[in-house]
C-alpha cells in the first residue's frame, strides 16, 4: 500500500509537468521568440529522453533494485523540470517592443512619429544590424536560451522511463491476484488528475508577469490579452520541480521484495505467494527469464529461433497491422490538436493564455477521463464481444468526427489591422492580401515596421505602431498613454489613439460558449471508444503472442505519436503559414508571430485533425472485413474441434460401454 501511495503520486507529479508543458506554449514561443514548429521539437524532446533508455531501463530495470531506480528517475526528472526554468535566471529582463515609457509624475512623452522616411530607416536599421553581429550580438543574445529548455525536457523524459514499466511490475509482482487490477486501475485514476492540475497551474502562472518581483509592475504597459504578453512560465516549473523530487523520497526506504524467504514465511503466506509466482511465471516462459537473466549460453541463437519468427508472425496477422496504422494516424491527430488547442483558443476566439489553460483543465480533461470511463463500464454492461467493440468503437468515432466539422462553422472575424489585414483607405472590409504598412499618412515619419507595438484608434482599427498610425504627440505614462495628431486615423488626422490592440469580442463571445460545449460533447463520445477499442488489441491476437503485440504496439505508438515528436512539429508547421505579421528577434530574423490569419488558422488546424481521422476511417474498411473473415474462420474452427471433440467421446462411450458389458459377460459366465 506504501508503494502503491508513492507510486499514485510519482505518476501525479509526471502528468502535472507534462500537462503544464503544454500550456506553456505560447510563453515559451513569446519569451524565446521562436515559431511553433520548433515549439513542436522542443514538447516532442521529453519522449526523445524516454526512448533513449527505454530498452535499458526495461532489460536491466527488473534484475535491480526496482525503488531505487524510480527514485532516481524522479531525481531526475525534478532535475530536468528545474533546467526548464533556469534560461529565466541567467538572462535579462523581458523586454518587448514598445513606444510607451512609463515616467512617474511624467505627463509628457517623445513624439512616436520622428522625421525621416521609411528608406532611411531600413538604410540605418541594416546598420545598426551588421554593427550588432560584429559586436557579438549572437552569441550574447538569451533568445537562444530556449536550448535549455530542451535539454531540460530530454533529461525529464529520461527520468520518466522507468517510472511506468517498473511500477507496475513491481505491483503485478507483490500484489495479490484480485487486487493488482484495482492498483493499477487507482494509479490510472490519479494520472488523469495529473493533468487537470497542470492546467491550473498554467492558468495560474500565465497570469502573473514573467519578471514579477523584479520590475516595477507599474511600468508593464501590455495586458494578459496582448500578443506580447509573457506570463511566469518557469514559476510552474520550479513548483513542479519540487512535487517531482518530494515524489521520489518514499522509493528510497521501499524494499527491493515484498516476499519474505521461505524461513520466514507463515504457511498462509506461502498458501497466497507461491500459486501467484507460479501464476506469474510459468514454466513456458522460462526460457526467455533464462535468456533476460544471461543465463542462455547463446542469446542471439534464440533470439533468431524464437524471437524473430514470433516477430514475423506478429507482422503477418493483417488485423493487428490494421489496429496498429489506425491508431498511430488517430493519436498523431489527438496529439496535434491537444498540444495546440489552448493557443487555438487564445487565437481565434481572443481569449487570454490563462483562461485558455483554466477551460482545457476544468473542462476538456474531465470530460475525457469521464469518457474513458464510461466506455469501460458499458463494455462491462453489454458484454461486448470482439466485433461488437470495434463497431463501438468506429460508431463513437464516427459521431465526434461528425460533430467536429460543426468547429468549421465557429468563426470569429479577424481583427482589423491598418496595412496587415486591412489596407489604410479601406478599413472596412477586410482582405487578407498583401498590404503595406507604409502609405501616404505616415510617409513623413522615421518608422519601422518590423516593430509590433499596436494602438487602438478611436475609429476601432488597430495600427501596427503608433508611428505607423501617423501619431506626432503623446501624454501620460504606461497603460494609461494617449496619443493624439494621428495623420492616418480619421479624415482629418484629429483622433486619438490608446496602447494594445483593438479588441471585437462581440462575435467571439457569443460564439465561444457554443464552442467550448461543443468541444466537451465531442471529447467525450470519443473518449467513449478508447477502452473498447483497446479491446480489439487484446482480443484479435492468439494468446500467446499477446505479450510480445502490446509491447510492440507501445514502442510504435510511442515512437510515432504519443510521444509527440512528428505531431507537433508539423502541426506547428502549417501553423506557421498562416501567421500575417512576425515579430522581429533582436538579433534580425523572424522571432513569434503577433497575428494570424483567423480563417486560414481554423482551416489548417481543423482541416488537418479531421483529415488524419479520415485516412484512418478509410484504413478501418478493410480492418472490418478481415476481421469479420478471422472471426468467421475460427467460429468454424471451433465447430469442426468440437464435432471431433464429440465424436472422440462418443467413441470413448461406445468403448467404455463395450468394456462394461464383456465384464458382465464374463461375471455371468463365472457365476
Amino acid at each position: 500500500q506504501m508503494f502503491l501511495v508513492a507510486l499514485s503520486f510519482a505518476y501525479f507529479a509526471k502528468a502535472l509537468c507534462g500537462s503544464y508543458m503544454k500550456s506553456t506554449i505560447t510563453q515559451l514561443e513569446r519569451r524565446f521568440d521562436i515559431p511553433s514548429y520548433l515549439i513542436g521539437v522542443i514538447d516532442g524532446s521529453f519522449e526523445i529522453g524516454n526512448l533513449l533508455v527505454i530498452a535499458f531501463v526495461s532489460y536491466f530495470g527488473a534484475k535491480l533494485h526496482r525503488p531505487k531506480i524510480i527514485a532516481v528517475g524522479c531525481v531526475l526528472m525534478s532535475i530536468g523540470t528545474f533546467i526548464i526554468a533556469l534560461p529565466h535566471f541567467i538572462t535579462g529582463r523581458y523586454e518587448f517592443e514598445t513606444s510607451v515609457r512609463w515616467v512617474e509624475n511624467s505627463t509628457q512623452n517623445l513624439a512616436p512619429c520622428p522625421v525621416g522616411s521609411p528608406a532611411d530607416f531600413t538604410k540605418g536599421k541594416e546598420q545598426i544590424y551588421h554593427c550588432a553581429v560584429f559586436l557579438g550580438c549572437e552569441g550574447e543574445s538569451n533568445l537562444s536560451m530556449w536550448i535549455y529548455v530542451l535539454l531540460g525536457n530530454v533529461l525529464r523524459g529520461i527520468g520518466e522511463t522507468p517510472v511506468q514499466p517498473l511500477g507496475i511490475s513491481y505491483i503485478d509482482d507483490f500484489a495479490t491476484e484480485e487486487n493488482a487490477a484495482l492498483y493499477v486501475g487507482c494509479v490510472q485514476t490519479i494520472s488523469v488528475v495529473g493533468p487537470v492540475f497542470g492546467y491550473l497551474l498554467g492558468s495560474l502562472c500565465a497570469k502573473i508577469y514573467v519578471d514579477v518581483g523584479f520590475v516595477s509592475m507599474d511600468s508593464i504597459t501590455i495586458t494578459p490579452a496582448d500578443a506580447r504578453w509573457v506570463g511566469a512560465w518557469w514559476l510552474g516549473y520550479l513548483i513542479a520541480g519540487v512535487i517531482t523530487l518530494l515524489s521520489a523520497i518514499p522509493f528510497w526506504f521501499l524494499p527491493r521484495s515484498l516476499l519474505k524467504g521461505p524461513e520466514k514465511s507463515t504457511p498462509e503466506q506461502k498458501r497466497k505467494e507461491t500459486p501467484l509466482l507460479k501464476h506469474k511465471y510459468p514454466a513456458e516462459d522460462s526460457s526467455f527469464l533464462e535468456m533476460a537473466q544471461g543465463s542462455v549460453p547463446n542469446q542471439a541463437l534464440y533470439l533468431s529461433s524464437e524471437f524473430f519468427p514470433t516477430l514475423r508472425t506478429l507482422l503477418s496477422h493483417r488485423v493487428y497491422l490494421i489496429y496498429l496504422c489506425v491508431t498511430i494516424i488517430q493519436l498523431n491527430s489527438l496529439i496535434g490538436m491537444v498540444t495546440y488547442k489552448p493557443k487555438y483558443i487564445e487565437q481565434h476566439f481572443r481569449q487570454s493564455a490563462s483562461k485558455a489553460n483554466f477551460l482545457m483543465g476544468v473542462i476538456n480533461i474531465p470530460a475525457v477521463a469521464l469518457g474513458i470511463f464510461s466506455g469501460g463500464l458499458l463494455m462491462k454492461k453489454m458484454k461486448l464481444n470482439i466485433m461488437e467493440a470495434a463497431k463501438f468503437a468506429f460508431g463513437t468515432s464516427l459521431i465526434g468526427y461528425l460533430l467536429s466539422l460543426i468547429f468549421f462553422a465557429m468563426s470569429c472575424e479577424n481583427a482589423k489591422v491598418a496595412g496587415v489585414t486591412v489596407s489604410y483607405n479601406s478599413v472596412d472590409t477586410i482582405s487578407y492580401d498583401r498590404h503595406s504598412e507604409f502609405t501616404g499618412c505616415n510617409s513623413d515619419c522615421f518608422c519601422s515596421a518590423n516593430d509590433w507595438d499596436p494602438i487602438c484608434g478611436e475609429n476601432g482599427i488597430t495600427y501596427v505602431s503608433p508611428c505607423l498610425a501617423g501619431c506626432t504627440s503623446s501624454a501620460g505614462s504606461g497603460k494609461n498613454t494617449v496619443f493624439s495628431n494621428c495623420s492616418c486615423i480619421g479624415v482629418a488626422g484629429n483622433f486619438t489613439a490608446s496602447t494594445g490592440q483593438c479588441h471585437h469580442t462581440d462575435d467571439c463571445d457569443s460564439m465561444f460558449p457554443y464552442f467550448l460545449a461543443l468541444s466537451v460533447i465531442t471529447s467525450f463520445i470519443i473518449s467513449l471508444g478508447g477502452t473498447p477499442g483497446y479491446m480489439i488489441l487484446i482480443r484479435c491476437i492468439k494468446p500467446q503472442l499477446k505479450s510480445l503485440a502490446l509491447g510492440f504496439h507501445a514502442l510504435a505508438t510511442r515512437t510515432l505519436d504519443t510521444a509527440g515528436i512528428p505531431a507537433p512539429i508539423y502541426f506547428g508547421a502549417i501553423i506557421d503559414t498562416t501567421c500575417l505579421k512576425w515579430g522581429q528577434k533582436r538579433c534580425g530574423g523572424l522571432g513569434a508571430c503577433r497575428i494570424y490569419n483567423t480563417t486560414a488558422y481554423r482551416v489548417a488546424y481543423l482541416g488537418l485533425t479531421l483529415s488524419l481521422r479520415t485516412v484512418s476511417f478509410i484504413i478501418c474498411i478493410p480492418g472490418f472485413v478481415l476481421l469479420s473473415r478471422q472471426l468467421k474462420k475460427e467460429e468454424r474452427n471451433g465447430i469442426h474441434g468440437a464435432l471431433a471433440n464429440g465424436g472422440a467421446e462418443l467413441e470413448a462411450l461406445r468403448k467404455e460401454d463395450f468394456v462394461i458389458s464383456n465384464l458382465n459377460q464374463s461375471q455371468q459366465s463365472s457365476d
